[in-house]
Formats: C-alpha cells, sequence, structure tokens
C-alpha cells in the first residue's frame, strides 16, 4: 500500500477518534494496526516524516523553556518524586508478571518498560485544556511544566540509549550563548509568514543535522539550540508556528507503532491493565502537589490532566528497542496502554470541575498552612478588571477615577503584575475560573466584572461560574468576533466588539487630535 494511501486512512480513523470525543492519535495508532492486519507496508517516505516529527517535538520543547518556573519546587520536585514512584510500582508489577511466568523480560527491558510509563501526555494534555479554554490557567501552566521536566528526563535517556560520544568540535556548540542575538535577529527579519517558519525549520532540522556530525544525537542537538533561544518572544511565536507541523509529522510516528504489529496475547491483557491503572497518578500527584504548596484547586485540576500515559513513551521505547535493550512488540503494547489511558482520563477530565466544586472543602484541607495564610487583601472590591494587558490596563485606569482602591486587576502573569504594582495599581495574582478565588470576594458589594480576557471559552466559563456563585452585578466582556458577542448577550453580557469598536475609539482619537 502507498504511503499517500496509508495517511488517508490515517485521515479517516483520526476523524472518526475526534467524533467519539478522543485524542485523534488514538485514530492514528488504530489506523496503524488496521493496516498492519490488512498486510500494508510502510514506505522510506513514512519513516523520514516520523524523524522529522521527533525532531520538531524536541525543538518546540526547547523553546518553551522557562527555567525560572521548572526550578519551582511544586514543578521539579513533584515530577522526580512521582516518576521515581511510578518507576519503583511498574517494576515491581513487571517483576510480578515475570515471576508468575506472565512474561520474560530482563531487567534492563523491565526498567525501561517502567521508564516509558512515567511520563504524561504532552499532546493530550495541550488539547484538553486549549478545547476547555484553560491554556494560560495556573493549572494549565504547572501541568505543563511537569511535562516539560518529563520530558527532559526522556531527551537525557535518548541520548544515552543513543550510545554517541561527543567529539571534540562538539564544544563549539556552547558558540550558541552569544549567537543568540544574532539569530533573534535574523528571525526577526523574517516576519511571521512562511519565512518565519522557514527558518524555524532550519534551525530544528539543521541544527540536529550539524550536532550529528559532533557526535551529538540529534534530537537533543534540536532541543539544545532551541533551549538557548527560549524566553524570548519570537521563540514562542516560532512554537505556535511549528506546532501543527509538529503534530502533522508525528501522526507518522503513530501509524508506524501500529504498522508495526500487535503483541503477544498475554501482553495485549497486561497493557490494557497497565492502561487502567493510569487513574491512580493522580492520586499520588495530588499529595504530591498540596506538599509543595500548591493550591488545592491548582493541584487537583492539573492532577487529572497529567492522568494518562505519553507518546513520548513510544519514542523512549523506540530507541530502547533499536539499541536491543527490549522487543519491540512493546512499542505495540505501551501504545494500547496509551490508548486505555486517553479513552479513560478523557471523560474524566471533563467533570473535573465540577468534583472539585463538590469536593471542595474536602480538597483544600490539604493546603499546606503556609498557602493558607498567603490570601492577598480583597476587601472593598467593587470592580473587578480580569485580565491585565493593554485593554485591561486601560479599562483599570479609566475605573480608577471614579472607583480609586475599589478597582482590583487580576492576571496571572507574575511579570505583569510586578509592573502594575511599581504603577500602584491594586493588582492579585489569581486564576479567574477559581470558585476559591471568588469565595474571597464580597459579591454583594461588587458591582461590576470586567473580562478582558480576550479568551471566548475563558470568557464563557468566568460567566458560568459566576451565574452559579449568585452573582447580581453588571458584567462586561470583550469579544473579537460576532457570534462571540452573541453568545455571551444571551447570558446577559454586556459584550464590547474590539475590532469594530475600536474603530470608532481611533477615530474618536483622531478627532481630539484635529481639534474637532
Amino acid at each position: 500500500m502507498f504511503d499517500p494511501l496509508i495517511i488517508l486512512v490515517a485521515l479517516g480513523f483520526g476523524i472518526g477518534a475526534r467524533a467519539l470525543g478522543l485524542p485523534a492519535l488514538i485514530g492514528y495508532l488504530a489506523a496503524g494496526f488496521a493496516l498492519h492486519e490488512l498486510d500494508a507496508q510502510a514506505g522510506e517516505f513514512l519513516q523520514t516524516l516520523s524523524d522529522i516529527g521527533i525532531t520538531l517535538l524536541l525543538f518546540t520543547i526547547g523553546l518553551k523553556l522557562e527555567f525560572k518556573d521548572l526550578l519551582k519546587p511544586q514543578v521539579w520536585g513533584t515530577t522526580l518524586l512521582h516518576m521515581l514512584a511510578t518507576q519503583a510500582f511498574f517494576m515491581a508489577l513487571l517483576a510480578a508478571c515475570v515471576a508468575l511466568g506472565l512474561l520474560t523480560l530482563s531487567w534492563t527491558a523491565t526498567a525501561v518498560i517502567a521508564f516509558a510509563l512515567t511520563f504524561s501526555s504532552t499532546v493530550f494534555v495541550i488539547q484538553v485544556l486549549q478545547e476547555r479554554g484553560e491554556s494560560a490557567s495556573r493549572h494549565a501552566k504547572l501541568a505543563v511544566g511537569i511535562l516539560i521536566v518529563q520530558d527532559l528526563a526522556a531527551v537525557v535517556f535518548l541520548a544515552f540509549a543513543a550510545g554517541k560520544v561527543p567529539t571534540l568540535e562538539a564544544l563549539a556548540l556552547f558558540l550558541l550563548v552569544p549567537l543568540r542575538p544574532v539569530i533573534l535577529r535574523l528571525l526577526s527579519y523574517c516576519g511571521y509568514g512562511e519565512l518565519f517558519t522557514l527558518a524555524g525549520l532550519t534551525l530544528a532540522l539543521g541544527g540536529a543535522a550539524l550536532c550529528e556530525m559532533v557526535g551529538v544525537k540529534g534530537d537533543l542537538g534540536a532541543l539544545i539550540i532551541a533551549g538557548s533561544l527560549a524566553g524570548h518572544q519570537k521563540a514562542k511565536e516560532l512554537s505556535r508556528s511549528l506546532m501543527q507541523f509538529k503534530d502533522l509529522f508525528l501522526v507518522s510516528f503513530f501509524l508506524l507503532i501500529g504498522l508495526s504489529g500487535w503483541p503477544e496475547p498475554q501482553i495485549v491483557a497486561i497493557a490494557v491493565l497497565v492502561g487502567v491503572l493510569s487513574l491512580l497518578k493522580p492520586l499520588l500527584y495530588f499529595p504530591l502537589l498540596t506538599k509543595l504548596h500548591a493550591p488545592a484547586r491548582v493541584s487537583f485540576l492539573s492532577s487529572m490532566a497529567l492522568g494518562n500515559y505519553s507518546e513520548f513513551g513510544l519514542i523512549v521505547l523506540a530507541v530502547a528497542a533499536s539499541a536491543g535493550w527490549v522487543d519491540t512488540q512493546w512499542s505495540g503494547a505501551i501504545s494500547l496502554a496509551i490508548a486505555v489511558s486517553f479513552i479513560l482520563s478523557s471523560p474524566l477530565n471533563t467533570k473535573a470541575h465540577a468534583w472539585y466544586r463538590r469536593w471542595q472543602p474536602k480538597l483544600r484541607s490539604f493546603e499546606s498552612i503556609k498557602l493558607r495564610q498567603s490570601h492577598p487583601d480583597t476587601q472593598g472590591v467593587k470592580v473587578i478588571v480580569l485580565g491585565m494587558g493593554n485593554i485591561g490596563t486601560g479599562a483599570y485606569e479609566d475605573l480608577a477615577t471614579e472607583y480609586g482602591y475599589g478597582v482590583l486587576g487580576v492576571d496571572d502573569n507574575d511579570y505583569k503584575l510586578l509592573k502594575h504594582m511599581a504603577d500602584h495599581r491594586r493588582v492579585i495574582a489569581a486564576d479567574a475560573t477559581d470558585p476559591d478565588f471568588w469565595s474571597r470576594i464580597n459579591l454583594s458589594e461588587l458591582q461590576l466584572v470586567m473580562l478582558a480576557l480576550t479568551n471566548h471559552q475563558e470568557n464563557m466559563v468566568v460567566t458560568r461560574l459566576l451565574q452559579e456563585l449568585g452573582y447580581q452585578g453588571h458584567m462586561a466582556a470583550v469579544v473579537r468576533f460576532p457570534e462571540e458577542a452573541e453568545e455571551l448577550e444571551q447570558h446577559g453580557i454586556s459584550a464590547f466588539y474590539l475590532f469594530a469598536q475600536a474603530g470608532s475609539g481611533f477615530a474618536a482619537h483622531a478627532r481630539a487630535q484635529l481639534g474637532l
């Protein structure tokens, strides 16, 4: 079967998975297994796309490296403790299966398979959070931070498994540090179109090839090069530009896993059991996060999102299999476990917010004493501005002339908050979708809530939450599209259509300048 036809089948299965409310990659894995039953054979084209996908995956991870966030104990501490506990648990489980005669595994294979099960899925978590409009929330940032630390652990393993010994010329990679301004300047010249995307692909693939020449594994080299650019706005834009390419090329990776065939029947049964055991992951994440001073709601929602296995585990097994450490059939087995974990995790995540509200008092009892004593002052608040970007700041300044200290700005960006505090604005760090935050606000005194979040899904989450809490005051929201305004107005929210009404403001500004 030709590779284009294989990709067409993957498209059909991906659409089917999405229709069932599951991540599309479940469909790609299923397509691979189905094509294997039809004796389909993949060509070199699919393998090439798969290799590019893995390189871009590591490159985009490197672009997101924010070392100051990763150095927080609740990020690296939770990740390492959870990975160690998960590693020990699955090694014990697999050793028990070997002792009972259900499996034949070496200690090396046992350790590698257990290691592959310590990761949670970056693709799944980001997709779930984006669909709920929570990609900028505190629990999303915490979950993504944990995922990045896990990915870094996998990168170290991949470098070790490749068995490459860097040459003396590899020291030249340190030149990337002083070259950072030059590369960023070149990226700025590329604008934001196809030239910018091409520059990103060149950096990722060209950098990987360059690192291979000096004895550094190409995928690791891509991450190193991307990491040298991390923290700059251009790196964030480049990550968004390459995201679709990375996801597209990884389709071939998932297809190749399925095309490699089914594992033995007893391994299939164990894989399904392992998939069900993913439900235990949140039960360990939550106490670890709260113990390390993360808020109860943030800990709970992050833990629920991380209750699955990762596609990165497949990459680890694929590399380990090429090194002869584990049988190739375990890639298919772990792909089944991943599929089961996604099927179970998807509906659980849709109920996460409702479960938190139901169990709020019990879950908040897990919060550390230090955290309970650190709640900011919310007394006398008359107006709340959610989102202190340019629009929110302008609204704050205008309202502060009338309400003074009664105006409270809310944002979750530490850099923005420090700047606002320096300008003597009353601001706090909080998540607008957090019922714990609203429980500290006297809603009977609150007169106006301004939603300057520019994320319609997040605006709707806040709207429904406040209505559930019985808020009777006024609400206004910024929208970008007419259909968003219609939905908000159906809920009694005043909608400010950004592009249309900004034009009126622009004209008023011009008339004022002309003295008209």
